[in-house]
């Protein structure tokens, strides 16, 4: 799920992404991937159903709860040992099928927790309310496999429970929503957090993972310079809503339509939580002041 899709100079989006439907691509020794049937404004081309290892797997984001996926992804595994399912959060492209591949294997599911505080507006594909883990995740956590170690690291923003994670026989990163290739991320409020979301970027440049797979959108092979360029994004859209506050801009509407010129309009909801993310950030930092509430607030430079 991701945000309004434009990039600064420096931020380069590949939308070139193509894959069969409801089919396994190997895309590495011990990676395969199946394209759910979920296009759309936040998901691009559907959701990218993952599994690691040869012969006894785990599955990674095991995607929306849609009849026709779950009989590809039945009809998929069959004949495949599964000793994980693991979620890299709880949005309802993600994490729902997990259950229906328990019932089939017999595998644990695994993530951090349940869903965060939601806001009343539902936008994306929404909060997958009855997800809870067999097994719960923290940051580092291992998860060994026959042939396989992939570590959860916990990376908050786009949502507080969100896990990325790394699999150490080939450098590798699966990046949830946390980063993609394709667009930039929806940080929403309350559950969404940008200056959490802005320190698990940094998070993630310390690290020497070589190719991040996220969950929308085709493999990022350059990840420390995307990530870099991601950060300066962010940093020039807190600067843009900045500049909005000193031109008189008070709300988020009016501060939305100034950074985000020409957007889709199925966009506008994500792009205003957007904003409203920068300015509670903003706001966090003692550089702005808040009158009111939240999406009804009116907004001041201090």
């Amino acid at each position: 799920m991701s945000a309004p899709r434009e990039a600064g100079p420096e931020l380069c989006f590949d939308r070139e992404f193509d894959a069969p439907y409801e089919k396994w691509l190997e895309v590495s020794p011990l990676v395969r991937r199946m394209l759910a049937s979920n296009p759309g404004p936040f998901t691009f081309k559907g959701t990218s159903v993952a599994i690691v290892g040869r012969h006894k797997v785990a599955v990674i984001d095991p995607g929306p709860d849609d009849p026709d996926h779950l009989q590809s992804l039945r009809r998929g595994l069959a004949g495949i040992p599964v000793s994980h399912i693991l979620v890299t959060h709880t949005h309802r492209d993600h994490s729902p099928a997990a259950k229906h591949v328990r019932e089939w294997t017999a595998a644990p599911v695994c993530g951090f927790g349940p869903h965060g505080e939601v806001s009343g507006t539902m936008f994306e594909e929404g909060a997958d309310r009855e997800f809870v883990p067999d097994i719960q995740l923290r940051d580092g956590d291992m998860i060994e496999g026959e042939g396989f170690t992939l570590q959860a690291i916990h990376t908050p923003g786009h949502t507080s429970n969100h896990l990325c994670y790394a699999l150490k026989e080939e450098d590798a990163l699966f990046s949830g929503d946390h980063v993609m290739g394709w667009s930039t991320t929806v940080v929403a409020p309350p559950d969404g957090d940008m200056a959490a979301y802005m320190q698990s970027l940094e998070k993630l440049l310390r690290r020497g993972d070589t190719i991040y797979w996220p969950t929308h959108g085709g493999a990022i092979r350059n990840p420390k310079s995307f990530v870099s360029a991601l950060l300066r994004h962010r940093l020039g859209r807190e600067a843009e809503v900045i500049a909005a506050l000193q031109s008189e801009h008070r709300q988020i509407p009016e501060i939305a339509r100034r950074i985000y010129p020409g957007l889709d309009p199925r966009l506008i909801r994500a792009a205003s939580l957007n904003v409203l993310a920068h300015l509670n950030k903003l706001v966090e930092d003692g550089r702005v002041r808040a009158e009111g509430n939240g999406a009804d607030a009116t907004y001041y430079l201090r």
